[in-house]
Parts: C-alpha cells; structure tokens; sequence
C-alpha cells in the first residue's frame, strides 16, 4: 500500500479548521498523503479559509450532512487506505497511526478507534453521549453478534476496496451505523484500537441529538435485515 486518504468533511468549523489540518500534516504514516476536504455548505467564514491549504476542496451547493460530505468524498479518493477526520479538535490524528498501520499490514480490513476502550477517557465524555453510545454499541453487538466497543466513534480506516464497495445511503449521523452494519455483514477482517477523546462541550460545537440516535437505532435494525 502506497497512499492514505484522508477525508475531512467540513460544516462550520472556521475557528478549528487550520489547527486540525495542522495536526493531520505533522503525522507521518510512510506512506504518501492525500487530504480531501468536502465543504457541507459553510456559512460561517470557513470557505475564506481554504485558499491557505494546498488541498482538494469539494462543495455542496447545500448542508446535506456528513453521509452526503462522506459520500462525495469517497468518490474522489485515490488512496489504499481510506480515514475518517471531523473538522473539530475531539480527536487528534496522531492517534490514527495504528488504525492505519494494521491495514496498511495486511493485518485488518477495517479498524475503528475505539474511545471507550481507553478509560483515561471515562471523564472527557458528555454524560448523555456517553450513555447513548453505550447503549448503541451493545445494540450492534447484539444484532450483529460481533464484540466492539465503540460504534459511534469517529476515527474509522478502511481498505479502500471495501469502503468503495459498499453502498452508503444515509446523509446525516446515521452514516456511521449503517456503515458498520454494513461492514459486520461482510467476511471482512475487523479490529479496534484505542484512541483520546476531548468532547466539545454543547455550546462548543454540534452534537448528535436524541432524533439522531432514534435514527440510528432504526438504521441498525434496517440494515440487518437488508443492505
């Protein structure tokens, strides 16, 4: 494997932007780098912000959600191994590397980075958040018979044969239980890691509401029984 893509989808995120490409930039994986940034129509000066970074910017016309801005950018990634980056400082990219590393290894198809798995980590999260990723987390496992930690975590790394060959549908949070009903479903070869976590407090940023775990749960009864 030659080269990681990274994909960044982006929704108002002018004050946090900069830093987290920074940071993306300081990580060296060995392997040759791609960063793709997809704008879900920022209206909060973000767009001003993109002329400073020497990368691959695509658009929506309108806000249609990270699924949409996920989607979007799959179809422009060249790279071996593919990785999920939100634009806000929650997760640092320095934590990517042994996703990264058991794919590009042969060891794994899909690895997720797993919050919960590190208990320094108990303390960083909102008490809701955490009690509703608990929640949905063992949902999957019951569903799909398949032990994880984390299903909600942002920080996923595919093989990109196997991410492009999945069909995603969903255009908003639900992206990420669809995606991992979808790859439970599959002989793929699956692994945790784990990874820091610094949540934004409410006021800070955007957070996944109780519609949107409603949804999820109905995503991940869906999709296991059709694809």
């Amino acid at each position: 494997m030659n080269k990681i893509t990274i994909l960044v989808p982006v929704y108002n995120e002018k004050n946090s932007l900069l830093e987290i490409i920074k940071r993306i930039e300081e990580v060296d994986f060995g392997l040759e780098k791609e960063i793709i940034l997809i704008d879900d129509f920022s209206t909060d000066g973000t767009k001003e912000l993109y002329s400073q970074l020497p990368y691959k910017v695509l658009y929506h016309q309108r806000n249609m959600g990270k699924g949409a801005a996920l989607r979007t950018g799959l179809m422009a990634a060249t790279g071996d191994v593919i990785i999920i980056q939100d634009a806000d400082l929650e997760y640092n990219p320095k934590d990517y590397k042994p996703l990264v590393h058991l794919i590009a290894t042969n060891s794994a198809d899909v690895v997720y980075g797993s919050r919960l798995a590190d208990t320094r980590n108990n303390g960083n999260f909102l008490l809701l958040s955490y009690l509703a990723n608990v929640f949905l987390t063992l949902m999957t496992r019951v569903l799909y018979g398949t032990y994880m930690t984390d299903m909600e975590t942002c920080y996923k790394a595919f093989r990109a044969d196997v991410i492009k060959g999945i069909s995603i549908k969903s255009n908003r949070f639900d992206f990420e239980p669809e995606i991992t009903a979808k790859v439970l479903k599959r002989n793929v070869r699956f692994m945790e890691v784990p990874i820091s976590y610094n949540a934004r407090k409410n006021e800070e940023g955007k957070k996944i509401t109780w519609k949107d775990g409603v949804q999820a749960v109905w995503t991940l009864i869906k999709y296991r029984f059709s694809d």
